[in-house]
């Protein structure tokens, strides 16, 4: 119960900034696994995949006889809509979705909870979320009270041809539905706008009073809402075909007066989840030889200890959030937790290793993209370095690999499921749209960081001649970057940019920062002295009076936010002067619109994670909320309704491009900044 009163009180701290998300989360594991709902009302759509691709979860409440719709779109009996029940309430935690509904002296409590706690890896690759309905009577009378669920068989295809198998099973003490592809085509193909079509989603009912799972499908499920049960038929089929089968359950609560709770369980297992340079790897949660009966039973048995350990979870990181930023800040964090980690598989290599596979949503669907894990990182270092770790190391080791060519780092390991080799640009092949700045900054500053966070330099001195060999790139072409990419790829090749060179920068201040950590104080002193001279030296290329410049060569009514000089900060380089920050901080306060500060100035768009690291260069609190608020407004009022996108427009509040990925996690900065400051 404490741990309860605990999240109470963290919830009703952000009263004042009760955001209404874009998109929920209900079910949010990786990216396969990830069901949103996208309107105000859970019954106000279908459930879709992040991607927008339904993915129907359905959800009716039978009270003395009377059907009402708490979750999916319109069911119709017999030419007569089922109606919508009253929602009353909708709560976003870190790892919980909450819904409560209200009809008829019932109200209905709805809980999604998705263990996402980043400091437990076996925990956390659990593809398994609970879904609790809690009944009980408002009005002081009983209530005959009947909760149908099933899911439908689109969560288990990439295209609605695709031939589906249902079956019942039996683990242990309990009874389990499992829905699949015939065909079962693993790892098979790679892109961005799919979804999976292998392995399997399972259905779980703990032994409970008046719980039975059925196998149905779209017509015969229409009986329960009159008769309140259901026989099961036999389901294979086509999605294409109108019996579209669906994994279901019917709880017969009976006579309802006092609180009432069963629980259900939702799984995926992939089987296998990536191709790493030809191997198929497990998720880590297999890496014992664990199968997914033993996978339902655990998660079982663990049932009342993962909901403690997540409710203390929430309200502890809630606190947290609450005191870095405020608020607001604090909502928006916390729409950003399951997201940023759905983004990402974790899998176990061969050794059991664990290695965290990001993938590029509605971007190109690349796999492990270094410019993704830079601003996805303070989530992580704030969390869980060692899924930072696990996210750098198979970069690391393909730089090493000899059909890796170039002076600088990868772009990314290949398109999601398939970590084979770069697919961005040139690849392997050519240096057409590389990255060779962007990459070599962000991966120093990132090995820098987690050899802070961890307290311990051993992770990079093993790479520490690629290290050596980036860092001599950027000491060479860093300052003034000449035509290329930054990580901000869709505003196009730049030239000369203030804020490209930045990076490089601090990247060198980092770089002699781990030279001194693992005893090469002569590196150190000579990266150091390099890295402080450019800093002085783009302090006066860059100065634009009360601001600084887009280009060295621009004019100077250009600008740009300059968030990659924050890690001058984190890491206390201390090569800048807070001048630099003063100026940015007042300009970006100056030319923000009403959704918050464009990326730059020849364009109305910006990026989320972007203005969260530009204002957390601000000396004040006043400031820094001044600058987070218009994210705010804008996730609270936008027509977009889509899992969080970090690329939209500033003053239409519409999204621009890219939803449901990592790099939202960049927002942890301000946590990560304050829980640095502090140590």
């Amino acid at each position: 119960m404490k741990a309860l009163s605990a999240l109470t009180l963290a919830v009703a701290s952000l009263a004042q900034a009760p955001l209404r998300p874009p998109a929920v989360p209900l079910i949010a594991h990786d990216p396969y696994f990830s069901v949103w709902s996208m309107t105000d009302h859970l019954a106000g759509s279908e459930t879709k995949h992040w991607t927008e691709a339904n993915q129907p979860m359905a959800g009716v409440i039978r009270i003395d006889g009377k059907p009402y719709r708490f979750m999916g779109a319109q069911w119709r009996w017999r030419e007569t809509p089922v109606p919508q029940i009253r929602q009353v309430s909708r709560e976003v935690t870190p790892t919980r979705t909450l819904y409560t509904f209200e009809a008829d002296g019932v109200r209905l409590e709805l809980t999604f909870l998705t263990p996402a706690i980043p400091d437990d890896l076996d925990l956390l690759s659990r593809p398994v979320t609970y879904l609790t309905f809690r009944a009980l009577s408002i009005d002081s009378r009983p209530h005959q009270t009947q909760i149908y669920f099933d899911a439908a068989a689109h969560i288990a295809v990439n295209h609605t041809t695709d031939s589906v198998e249902l079956l019942p099973l039996r683990y242990g003490e309990f009874d389990v539905l499992r829905m699949g592809t015939r065909n079962q085509p693993v790892l098979a193909k790679s892109g961005d706008d799919i979804r999976i079509d292998w392995g399997y989603f399972y259905l779980a009912a703990p032994p409970q009073p008046g719980v039975q799972l059925v196998r149905t499908n779209t017509r015969d499920r229409l009986p329960w809402l009159t008769a309140g049960k259901l026989a099961s038929v036999q389901t294979e089929a086509a999605l294409s075909d109108r019996l579209i089968p669906h994994a279901a359950a019917t709880i017969d609560l009976g006579a309802v007066s006092a609180p009432v709770s069963r629980t259900l369980l939702a799984a995926y297992d992939d089987v296998y989840s990536v191709e790493y340079f030809g191997r198929k790897l497990r998720p880590y949660w297999r890496r014992n030889r664990a199968t997914a009966e033993t996978l339902l039973i655990d998660a079982v048995r663990d049932h009342a200890a993962v909901e403690q350990r997540s409710v203390s979870f929430d309200a502890a990181l809630t606190k947290r959030l609450l005191a870095a930023g405020g608020d607001k800040y604090a909502a928006i964090a916390i729409l950003t937790h399951r997201q940023t980690l759905a983004a990402h598989k974790l899998v176990a290599d061969m050794d059991g290793t664990p290695l965290y596979f990001s993938k590029e949503n509605f971007s190109n669907g690349c796999i492990g993209t270094v410019d993704v894990t830079y601003p996805s990182a303070p989530f992580f270092l704030a969390l869980n370095p060692q899924l930072l770790k696990a996210q750098l190391r198979f970069i690391f080791d393909y730089a090493a690999m000899p059909r890796w060519p170039w002076p600088y780092p990868p772009h990314d390991i290949g398109q999601y499921p398939l970590a084979n080799g770069q697919v961005y640009g040139g690849g392997e092949l050519t240096e057409l749209r590389q990255m060779p700045v962007e990459e070599s900054g962000n991966m120093i500053l990132l090995a820098a960081a987690l050899a802070k966070a961890e307290g311990n330099p051993e992770f990079i001195r093993r790479y520490w001649p690629l290290l050596s060999k980036w860092a001599q790139y950027l000491k060479e072409r860093g300052l003034d970057p000449e035509n290329q990419l930054s990580t901000d790829d869709f505003a196009g090749h730049l030239a000369h940019n203030t804020n490209l060179s930045l990076k490089a920068i601090t990247a060198l201040g980092a770089y002699a920062q781990m030279a001194h950590s693992i005893g090469q104080g002569e590196t150190a002193r000579e990266y150091g002295a390099l890295a402080k001279g450019m800093a002085g030296q783009w302090m006066r290329m860059a100065d634009a009076g009360d601001h600084y410049k887009l280009t060295f060569d621009g004019a100077a009514d250009t600008w740009s936010q300059k968030y990659n000089v924050v890690w001058d900060q984190l890491l206390r380089l201390n090569l800048f002067p807070p001048e630099l920050r003063i100026r940015e901080v007042a300009w970006y306060l100056k030319v923000q619109k009403k959704y918050g500060v464009p990326l730059d100035n020849r364009a109305a768009y910006t990026k989320l994670d972007w203005i969260v690291w530009s204002a957390t260069l601000a000396e004040s609190r006043k400031d820094f909320e001044a600058l987070v608020a218009p994210i705010y407004s804008f996730l609270n009022e936008s027509r977009s309704r889509v899992p969080m996108t970090d690329w939209y427009e500033t003053e239409a509040g519409t999204k621009r491009g890219f939803q449901a990925r990592s790099v939202v996690g960049g927002v942890f900065i301000k946590l990560l900044a304050d829980d640095w400051r502090n140590q």
